[in-house]
């Protein structure tokens, strides 16, 4: 018997909305802090291949924020488990793709907590072109590290770095597709641009600088100074010039959690204030070779005793 097509499309409809309907729709699991102390484990979102925040060092998840999110699932008396985070195109995409509502290939692998999020109100009240908050599936809490930007320079080609106008006319690298990448690019009339060397990460522009290829590399801080931690010859040392044209050169480092689990994070955050005003932080950084500096939220609450 002959059927219409237009029957046979509304009953493939009706079936596929029969079966969507039966079916269980997989999302992240609402690991809230009881359902985290009970299983016995935190699950620590840090991104894959940052030196020295996070990274594999003989095979062993290693790093900064490797580091803290084993003293803080400690304080908590659980397991600390490692989440590797890969980069997508922006921190929205990594707060919805490890925190709050999984990566589409695997919706059901999320962080409890993720490290290195910028502690910022207006980046965490930031709203759309529809005025919607566009992080409102996420809460940003417990500053834990104040970074910056910095240029590590080849002493053997450089006195000194006192202004950016030197790279004018000595090449500079920097990690592509990174603010000191559109900085160095843009900046001065963009008369930079033709001494920036681009490549996929600090590590890899120090490699450069160390063949002859530049003189000095950008990034930030702790990337930098990690780098001239590898090579300890004097060779290679750290800058003291600032940089004319960025808004914000210093900013605050904390972390997230998904909105609905709040408790879990007053109880991180309890640990990694104890953490930091205790000194264990600043100790985590220089075990690293690294230079540590305090969030403003506590250099505030310093000087509000002080003045008390």
């Amino acid at each position: 018997m002959w059927i219409p097509r237009y029957i046979l499309m509304l009953v493939m409809v009706l079936f596929s909305s029969s079966l969507l309907a039966q079916s269980p729709q997989l999302g992240p699991p609402e690991r809230t802090y009881d359902d985290v102390i009970e299983s016995g484990y935190l699950n620590v979102g840090v991104y894959q291949n940052f030196p020295p925040y996070s990274f594999l060092l003989d095979g062993e998840p290693a790093g900064v924020d490797v580091e803290l999110g084993r003293r803080i699932a400690e304080a908590l008396g659980v397991e600390f488990r490692v989440h590797w985070i890969v980069p997508d195109e922006n921190l929205q995409d990594d707060l919805r793709n490890n925190v709050w509502k999984g990566h589409y290939l695997d919706k059901t692998r999320v962080a409890d907590v993720m490290m290195r999020v910028p502690y910022d109100k207006q980046y965490a009240y930031m709203r759309d072109s529809t005025g919607e908050v566009i992080n409102e599936q996420v809460v940003m809490f417990g500053p834990y590290q104040r970074e910056q930007w910095q240029i590590g320079f080849d002493s053997e080609k450089l006195e000194s770095v006192q202004t950016m106008a030197l790279f004018q006319y000595h090449p500079i690298g920097v990690q592509i597709d990174t603010l000191p990448d559109f900085y160095l690019t843009s900046a001065f009339r963009g008369r930079l641009r033709e001494q920036t060397h681009h490549y996929r990460n600090v590590a890899e522009a120090f490699d450069a600088m160390v063949n002859g290829e530049v003189t000095a590399v950008m990034g930030m801080r702790s990337e930098i100074d990690y780098e001239l931690g590898l090579r300890e010859d004097g060779r290679f040392q750290a800058a003291i010039n600032g940089f004319p044209g960025i808004g914000k050169q210093m900013w605050d480092v904390g972390m997230a959690v998904k909105h609905t689990h709040r408790q879990l994070a007053y109880a991180i955050e309890g640990a990694m204030d104890d953490m930091v005003r205790s000194g264990d932080v600043a100790q985590v950084f220089e075990q690293y070779g690294l230079r540590y500096s305090i969030p403003g939220f506590y250099e505030e609450i310093l000087n509000a005793s002080n003045e008390e």
